[in-house]
């Protein structure tokens, strides 16, 4: 069995005649809420186990509860954060704005001569770097809700424009979709604290599993939904465990309808695991970067000394190439703001070259490995 993301429709459950209900997936950011308990994790992760069999979907999973809901996806994700902490939900944070620089990426190589119809199944499928990228960050109310603060005093958490969580999902919301960059999101119990209006309104999938009143059913499906008579809040808690109403973009809504009835398929842990292990035959072996490791932390200045060799200068990209080369493990999806922060710990400042490009001298990283030597730190 395979799924083609762009011809072909989820699986997801059944409407309340009975009839399958399937759903369109191309290029859609998906909002997925409700109560703790009531089947989210798992009709998020029933999409995610289809599209995993269209071999050239990637994806970047961040579970930020931790248990192992999503654990059959290592060997298949390229990146897989499991746990609940604030460390946690920052490198979630770091997931999305990798994904943002990934989009970015593809912005700048679209060629309106060349690519006229944008980006298509041939294109996303030519191996070209165009090819489906879907970040899902589950629990996301954990990374709304981070009180970290980076290096650059900037809040991880929040929903401001400072707030780093926030302006990343933003930017995929705005932009994402036109070069195959999706953002997936599950979250409980939402309010205006841990899932910002602007971020919930970017989705083009919204739905609700139950929800306690009107309001979080208003925040979790929009007021048209509401007003045009979506209920989430009058499904029964645990009895109606995996039933859902959706709306937006891609759902088959029947005539004069603002959302719709599903019971959702529910796929134990035993029965992912196996379609997930169907998806990585269907694939090239992937390495899957995580958060936990029980090998020793990189020593990045001595592996910056290595990347940069007898060169008196770099561009911090090319370093940032370089060292995810070294080790793609622990290096690799970088962002230019992570690899910023990285060098401000050591206290090496970056400067702008020609053509505002940021660049590091071969100097402030041996002045750092000095300093730390002389002051035994690690």
């Amino acid at each position: 069995m395979t799924a083609d993301m762009y011809t072909g429709r989820a699986p997801w459950g059944q409407d309340l005649r009975g009839d399958a209900m399937t759903l369109s997936l191309l290029q859609r950011h998906l909002l997925i809420t409700g109560l703790s308990n009531q089947g989210k994790t798992a009709a998020l992760r029933a999409l995610a186990l289809w599209l995993a069999l269209d071999a050239t979907v990637e994806f970047r999973i961040a579970d930020l509860k931790g248990i192992g809901d999503w654990h059959m996806f290592a060997d298949l994700a390229t990146v897989l954060i499991e746990g609940p902490t604030d460390d946690h939900a920052c490198a979630a944070t770091h997931m999305l704005e990798a994904g943002v620089e990934e989009m970015e990426r593809r912005l700048a190589a679209v060629d309106p001569e060349t690519h006229k119809n944008g980006v298509t199944r041939d294109l996303a499928r030519a191996g070209k770097g165009f090819h489906p990228l879907v970040l899902i960050v589950d629990e996301a109310q954990q990374a709304f809700m981070n009180p970290a603060v980076g290096e650059d005093k900037r809040p991880y958490g929040g929903q401001t424009n400072k707030s780093r969580y926030f302006m990343a999902a933003r930017k995929l919301h705005n932009q994402g979709r036109a070069v195959n960059v999706t953002l997936w999101q599950g979250t409980q119990n939402p309010t205006d604290q841990n899932l910002p209006k602007l971020v919930r309104e970017g989705a083009h999938i919204r739905a609700s599993l139950v929800v306690g009143t009107e309001s979080e059913a208003r925040m979790a499906l929009g007021d048209k939904a509401v007003n045009a008579g979506a209920a989430p809040q009058e499904l029964r808690q645990g009895l109606d465990k995996g039933t859902l109403l959706v709306a937006g973009d891609g759902v088959p809504l029947p005539p004069q309808q603002a959302a719709i009835t599903v019971r959702t398929h529910f796929i134990d842990g035993e029965d992912a695991t196996t379609i997930a292990d169907r998806a990585k035959t269907l694939r090239t072996r992937t390495t899957t970067r995580t958060t936990d490791s029980d090998t020793p932390a990189r020593d990045l200045l001595a592996d910056l000394a290595q990347v940069m060799g007898t060169e008196p200068k770099t561009r911090n990209e090319i370093l940032r190439s370089r060292l995810a080369e070294l080790d793609p493990d622990t290096y690799e999806g970088m962002s230019a703001t992570d690899f910023a922060e990285r060098l401000a710990e050591h206290g090496i400042a970056s400067y702008k070259a020609h053509g505002g490009v940021m660049t590091t001298r071969r100097s402030e990283i041996d002045r750092a490995i000095t300093e730390r030597d002389e002051t035994g730190g690690e």
